[in-house]
């Protein structure tokens, strides 16, 4: 592949059957190559599809609790925590203050805070409870599987 006037390589390219591909524009004469096109463009898509399939898709489970769950309500709860954490979901815990019930967000937090510690073996926190609105939410990460 060596460097032609624009002319002589589009001469070439046909000459060869081929396409003139312009690989790099902006570089100082510009870089061009001479390839079959559908090949080119079947070669990116590819290479696309290969970045794609390697970047991992963050799947986001949600767990709404009340500030004042019960004991049986939380451990159910917990339970399906475990298993999004197991299967590889983040998880986004938030307790919900309805009307009047924000005057409880310091149970919400300690609800928050209690299911970060029971959820310890298999995920951790990446923020920790905070207040927006009337929901209070908490991110728990999956750990690394070993």
């Amino acid at each position: 592949m060596g460097v032609y006037p624009t002319r002589e390589a589009l001469s070439k390219a046909d000459a060869l059957g081929l396409d003139l591909v312009e690989i790099s524009p902006n570089a100082e004469p510009p870089v061009c190559k001479i390839i079959d096109y559908k090949k080119f463009v079947y070669e990116q898509k590819k290479k696309e599809k290969i970045i794609k399939a390697k970047s991992a898709n963050v799947v986001i489970k949600e767990i709404r609790f009340g500030p004042q769950t019960d004991e049986h309500d939380y451990e159910f709860k917990k339970r399906n925590a475990e298993k999004f954490l197991k299967d590889g979901a983040k998880l986004k815990a938030f307790v919900f203050f309805k009307g009047r019930s924000i005057i409880y967000k310091e149970q919400g937090q300690i609800l928050l805070l209690r299911l970060a510690q029971d959820l310890e073996d298999f995920g951790k926190v990446e923020q920790l409870p905070k207040l927006e609105g009337k929901r209070m939410t908490m991110f728990i990460a999956p750990k690394k599987a070993k």
